[in-house]
């Protein structure tokens, strides 16, 4: 299970480690080059993606982006007057003007909260993405393990139900995406409940059994279970895209992670993903000198999460530029994609647009400036 760190035991065993303890087996490994898609690589003393172009590339990127919240009866009419009533339109004129006015390179995870600790909206289409023209990621809805998700019962990852259902996740998914250069890659469930719960799906439980770890048997027994699953989603996607990346299952950093699940993930994904809204640069650094593999943060934002319905809240833009600079430092940090939202809603209730595109000016000028900064170490460094 994942251990208790604090900054003071965490920062003194750092320090007696020297670079080559931490580097040094990373320097030999073998990567893929760019083959007209988005890969990873070490170059100069850091680990990256490396784009279709060959040019290393750290993933600045945006969650949760949704044209619904331009739905409300009350500021629909934008949606008519302005955009015709077209996603494809708005994401030419809106987000990827806005995305990339506000330093952002890449979409991290478009779905958004449409109920709270329900489904989130679906992903994008082909065509949306193409729409967008920028790098992003793409959710593969493999299992809907999540922690914030109340309704959905666990699969049987042995049973025969599983491969069909993989089968046709990357058949439906990944046979449309496998050729499009600006696929960085795919994640699979977003915080999923290996081995704790959430008082919102205590009636399911967790995956595997937690008490089962104090066994040698039972730990055998979750390091085969989660290998079923990361060759079963590995093998489904490779069957149909043989091209992108595959960014995994984020990681909720802050709950109990089992150290059976990472090494059986490890052979079948590209980087290790996670979601943290506590204390990311210390958990990332964790995560990336125990395993030496490359790691995101795919989902974090300093926000104020207990808010009542008709209240609002606001990205924290100075702790967003604090927090991406020091993440720049971890060697093995790919990027830092934002727990958004584009544009508020009534669920999630923050967001850097109001619901009538009023921008929140004050952090998103925070957040661009920190966003310059990245793209300049990254033009310096080459």
């Amino acid at each position: 299970m994942k251990p208790i760190i604090d900054r003071r035991s965490f920062l003194s065993g750092a320090m007696t480690m020297s670079a080559a303890t931490v580097l040094g087996p990373l320097l030999d490994r073998s990567v893929r080059k760019s083959r007209g898609f988005f890969t990873v690589d070490f170059q100069k003393d850091h680990w990256w993606f490396i784009t279709p172009q060959g040019m290393p590339f750290f993933s600045i990127g945006l969650n949760h982006i949704d044209p619904a919240s331009l739905r409300y009866p009350e500021n629909i009419h934008i949606w008519h007057d302005k955009y015709k009533g077209s996603s494809i339109r708005w994401l030419k004129d809106s987000v990827a003007r806005n995305l990339k006015e506000w330093g952002f390179n890449s979409v991290g995870w478009v779905q958004e909260t449409t109920v709270r600790q329900w489904s989130h909206s679906r992903s994008f289409t082909y065509e949306e993405y193409k729409a967008l023209n920028m790098p992003y990621c793409h959710m593969l809805p493999f299992t809907e393990s999540h922690q914030w998700q109340q309704h959905t019962r666990h699969f049987d990852f042995n049973s025969p139900e599983w491969e069909e259902w993989c089968e046709y996740v990357a058949r439906s998914h990944c046979a449309e995406l496998n050729d499009d250069p600006n696929l960085i890659g795919y994640f699979y469930s977003d915080c999923p409940t290996w081995i704790h719960d959430r008082d919102v799906n205590k009636w399911r439980g967790p995956i595997f059994d937690p008490e089962q770890l104090k066994s040698d048997a039972g730990r055998k027994e979750l390091f085969s279970l989660a290998q079923r699953y990361y060759k079963t989603t590995h093998d489904a996607i490779r069957r149909y895209d043989k091209n992108h990346l595959i960014l995994g299952d984020r990681y909720e950093a802050n709950a109990p992670i089992a150290q059976e699940v990472i090494e059986a993930a490890l052979p079948y994904v590209d980087i290790l993903s996670f979601q943290d809204f506590r204390d990311p640069v210390i958990h990332l650094d964790y995560w990336f000198r125990k395993t030496g593999k490359p790691v995101l943060l795919a989902d974090a934002a300093k926000i104020k999460w207990l808010t009542e319905p008709g209240e609002f809240t606001r990205n924290d833009g100075r702790w967003y530029a604090e927090t991406i600079d020091l993440l720049r430092k971890n060697p093995g940090c790919i990027g830092f994609h934002l727990c958004g939202a584009y544009q508020r809603n009534k669920a999630r209730r923050y967001g850097l647009l109001d619901e009538n595109e009023n921008p929140d000016i004050e952090n998103i000028e925070l957040i661009k400036a920190a966003n310059q900064k990245i793209t300049q170490w990254m033009r310096k460094k080459f």
